[in-house]
């Protein structure tokens, strides 16, 4: 059986953003030239999903369909699923597996205590009891998605030193980045490092650049490191691997792929661009 991996971008408004996605898909191609790669993404740009899956059929057997997204909301667990369901009934004699979204593992953990590392040296190495740590993610009206970040905190703060390790989001929810830093600034926080828990580029990371700038100017006596976004690091290579591997063996299947009521739920999920 000949397998094509289809990577499923995002997309974003900025082509910054949708060049990063076909800079990784290079740059894995290179690291796995077993893999035949198709790349597609779900809105803003071209080639969309479904003429995404019907290219990765015609080239293959069986279809390993890869979320490059960091946390499961309405994209990953509605449209996706639909788009796949349809490229069933048009490509009969093609199996299609749908893999998890990258989502929180050792890896990711692994980067986001690098991405950490590098803040706190940006800052010279202060003393970690007096320097918060925020890990900024999207924001999702989804609460699983958003109950993702907040583990990823929690496993940050057990294995590190600072006493302030919270969570803030960009929007749809609560709390938002400068209300998170008003907290750390009122508990004593003397320096803050933000990590916007991004996989690429586009105009929310902009607009937290914007945010930092007036926030510099509110807090003068902090010192703030804003991190690199993830990027496209050998961590994340590993962790799309191990979602193939897991699609493979046939544990890839979403909480909505199947499900009966997720006609039903697609009215009350709403994803933030």
């Amino acid at each position: 059986m000949t397998d094509c991996i289809l990577l499923i971008g995002h997309g974003s408004r900025q082509e910054a953003g949708n060049e990063e996605i076909r800079q990784f898909a290079e740059l894995l191609a290179e690291r796995r030239p077993d893999w035949q790669l198709e790349t597609c993404f779900i809105e803003f740009t071209e080639p969309l999903l479904g003429e995404g899956l019907d290219r990765a059929a015609a080239r293959a057997d069986r279809v390993i369909a890869v979320p490059l997204i960091l946390n499961a909301a309405g994209h990953v667990k509605l449209e996706v699923p639909e788009q796949i369901y349809a490229a069933r009934a048009r490509h009969p004699q093609v199996a299609f597996r749908l893999a998890r979204h990258l989502g929180v593992g050792e890896p990711t953990l692994a980067l986001i205590q690098r991405r950490l590392r590098e803040g706190m040296r940006e800052l010279a190495v202060p003393d970690p009891r007096t320097t918060g740590v925020i890990l900024l993610g999207r924001g999702s009206s989804d609460r699983t998605a958003n109950a993702e970040v907040a583990r990823l905190a929690r496993w940050l703060y057990e294995g590190a030193e600072h006493e302030l390790v919270d969570i803030a989001f960009t929007g749809v929810t609560h709390p938002r980045l400068e209300a998170v830093v008003r907290r750390h600034h009122l508990l004593g926080a003397m320096q803050q490092i933000i990590i916007p828990y991004y996989l690429y580029t586009g105009r929310l990371i902009d607009r937290i650049e914007e945010q930092l700038v007036r926030l510099r100017g509110q807090y003068p006596q902090t010192a703030f490191a804003l991190a690199d976004y993830l990027g496209f690091e050998p961590e994340v290579f590993e962790l799309l691997e191990q979602r193939v591997r897991e699609a493979v063996e046939g544990q890839g299947m979403l909480e909505c792929d199947g499900c009966p009521h997720r006609a039903a739920a697609a009215h009350h999920h709403h994803h933030h661009h």
